[in-house]
């Protein structure tokens, strides 16, 4: 598709060939140039963005009500207001979240920019996700049911029923997750840029690519597989080598300065992953694979429009920079949607301090009881929501600097009442030259006043209680008004109760003794990984990594062996062992599989507490949680680890050990 096609593209391309969708943003921080470049590098035929991660609406809620935040994201404006030119010309539809709180808003001020520049560009906006209002008397009315309370094995967090159970707890923000319906009405009304709030991460890639096709909202399969496409492109780099397992492989300077995914979306919602091939980064099977397993809850994806089937998906290279999926299966939408309640919490404090070398542990034991006995002697210690001491670190033996022989405490506390929080810091300062040797920190301890913070309660609404509609901003005949055509949308046509996740260890396990003679190496040794959120449960799933080199003999059977060693010996028992000290007998697991994509995917409920801004955990929102399982050292079959290329004390590839085996290939 050449620059003299754009002019053309609706009327002539339209449903004529695969629709090309370039997202622009993951996250509230990516910067604007990235719109921009998805605009100029190559040809698309529609930008998405997903601006809002799950606090995003409620950190700025409070500020906005009091008319000192606009409510949308500053960095969706930066985006449009660098691209509009080139949208412009080129004819490229946006379809962005960036309204957060106040999708109008932003809107209206792109209206003003696109009438200043006197182009011929309709925005629109899409209302219904913002449930504030209903929701703000959550005591008198009920609180509607958590989202995993159909879930019989899974254990609420503590303290998650405070915001009804106590009368200090007022909502910050409540919003739905919308499909894709308004986008898709709004699109067929001629608009160009459309402005939501709180949709599905993956809605906007929905609506596009259902309007191009002008799919039925009962074409299941196509609207399936537009979903997991919009799933692997939302998160800004993630696809394209950012948060990727295998990074280590791939020279630094590729790895940043990166260029954001791009769908191509077939007909029957199959799709192409893709990137510009200007600036950096790479689109693998192995980054597509990570991708997908990333925020996973089971085998079955859910948004408004539709359920997306996983157990049968498919990866395949069709050359450089370009992975195709399929096998998605789409079933009808459930009756519900999720529903994101803030609600101000109380208070947090956290303390980091350190120690070198010598008996560490110990000096350790002794800050923990001297903190404690401090606030038992002020009627304090049970007072907390939660106090923990967490230990970070291991000095290295025989270390060869003292930054090598230096690890931390961190305290995490969080109570109801900030004197609570005010004690632990006088109890710091009344034992402050009461430490153990050599006792140190890097800051000035202002963490240990306390500091609001809002947490966050995961619920369901019926879908056919909102009231949602698209609203199309057309200029006025009166100097600088705005006219505002609302249109009405309506629920999906039909519903599909939910069944019960699945849950099961592998079927036809081999005996581990088979795969011969084994040696102690690190799971990531073997298998790439990717873990995430969802609220207060995280998702892990390993894989076995697809690159295989020319070189080793009888390649694909060894593949096809370490996959079967990889789900026979990565149970859910198993799991728990890799947990170790972390485990939890409060957590519960379920366990399925990919099995054309040779992964093993787990979600561990309740281990992130409350979720988001709530949790205790140093990595609140599981980022980290799959590279800690793959260092865990285990027993592997000798001959997946012969063959491979290793790389000893080798710089960064050796990072401090004495042998890493390199590649993930077998």
């Amino acid at each position: 598709m050449g620059s003299s096609n754009y002019s053309t593209r609706w009327t002539d391309q339209r449903g004529k060939r695969q629709v090309r969708i370039a997202n622009c943003s993951g996250f509230k921080a990516d910067p604007g140039y990235h719109m921009r470049y998805q605009a100029e590098l190559g040809d698309v035929d529609f930008i998405t963005g997903d601006y809002l991660a799950e606090v995003n609406i409620a950190e700025n809620a409070q500020a906005h009500a009091a008319g000192n935040h606009p409510g949308w994201e500053k960095t969706a404006w930066d985006g449009i207001e660098q691209s509009i030119d080139i949208l412009h010309e080129k004819r490229i539809k946006v379809v962005v979240n960036g309204g957060a709180h106040n999708p109008k808003g932003l809107a209206e001020k792109i209206q003003e920019l696109v009438t200043s520049k006197g182009y011929n560009l309709k925005v629109a906006y899409v209302q219904g996700d913002n449930l504030y209002e209903e929701m703000k008397d959550i005591r008198e009315k009920g609180l509607p049911p958590h989202l995993d309370s159909d879930n019989s094995d899974v254990t609420i967090a503590d303290h998650a029923l405070d915001l009804i159970e106590k009368d200090d707890k007022p909502i910050v923000s409540a919003n739905v997750y919308l499909g894709a319906r308004e986008i898709v009405r709004g699109l067929e009304e001629g608009a160009d840029i459309i402005i939501a709030g709180r949709v599905a991460d993956a809605s906007p890639v929905i609506g596009a690519a259902w309007y191009w096709h002008s799919w039925n909202d009962t074409d299941y399969d196509c609207l399936a597989g537009a979903l997991i496409a919009g799933h692997l492109i939302e998160c800004s780099g993630y696809v394209t080598g950012s948060n990727f397992a295998g990074f280590y492989e791939y020279p630094l300077d590729d790895l940043y300065d990166i260029t954001f995914g791009i769908a191509e979306v077939e007909r029957d919602g199959t799709s192409v992953i893709t990137k510009h091939d200007a600036k950096n980064g790479f689109v693998t099977e192995d980054t597509v694979k990570c991708q997908f397993l990333y925020e996973l809850q089971g085998n079955i994806y859910l948004n408004s429009d539709v359920k997306a089937i996983l157990d049968d998906v498919q990866v395949k290279a069709e050359g450089k920079n370009r992975i195709r999926i399929w096998g998605i299966k789409g079933a009808p939408p459930p009756p519900t949607t999720k529903l994101a309640i803030f609600y101000q919490a109380g208070y947090q404090s956290e303390i980091v301090v350190n120690a070198t070398g010598y008996a560490t542990q110990e000096k350790f034991d002794l800050w923990e009881r001297m903190l404690k006995y401090g606030l038992k002697r002020l009627n304090l210690l049970d007072k907390f929501d939660i106090l923990e001491f967490q230990r970070l670190g291991v000095p290295e033996p025989n270390p060869r600097s003292q930054l090598r022989s230096t690890s931390s405490c961190r305290i995490f506390a969080e109570a109801s009442d900030p004197n609570v929080n005010l004690g632990l810091a006088s109890v710091l300062s009344e034992f402050g030259m009461q430490h153990y040797s050599g006792f140190h920190c890097t800051a000035d301890l202002r963490t240990a006043v306390p500091r609001s913070y809002i947490s966050y309660f995961p619920a369901i609404y019926p879908q056919s209680s909102l009231t949602t509609s698209i609203n199309i901003l057309e200029p006025s005949t009166s100097p600088n008004a705005l006219q505002t055509r609302s249109i009405r949308t309506t629920p999906p046509p039909k519903f599909e109760e939910l069944a019960k996740r699945q849950n099961y260890e592998t079927s036809n396990a081999v005996e581990i003794s088979s795969f011969g003679p084994t040696t102690r190496a690190r799971l990531g040794d073997i298998v790439l990984a990717r873990s995430g959120d969802k609220g207060g449960n995280a998702n892990i799933g390993f894989f076995i990594p697809t690159a295989l080199p020319s070189s080793y003999p009888q390649s694909s059977v060894i593949y096809t062996e370490a996959w079967d060693w990889l789900r026979t010996f990565l149970t859910i028992p198993k799991l728990k062992e890799l947990f170790g000290e972390s485990w939890s007998d409060k957590f519960h697991v379920e366990r399925v599989e990919f099995p054309k994509i040779y992964a093993v995917h787990f979600v561990v409920y309740g281990v992130l507490g409350r979720g988001v801004s709530g949790s205790s955990r140093l990595d609140a929102f599981a980022k980290g949680m799959g590279d800690w399982l793959r260092d865990v050292v285990v027993d592997v079959p000798t001959k997946f680890i012969d063959g491979r290329q290793k790389k000893a004390e080798s710089g960064r590839y050796a990072a401090g050990r004495q042998t890493v085996l390199v590649g993930h290939r077998l």
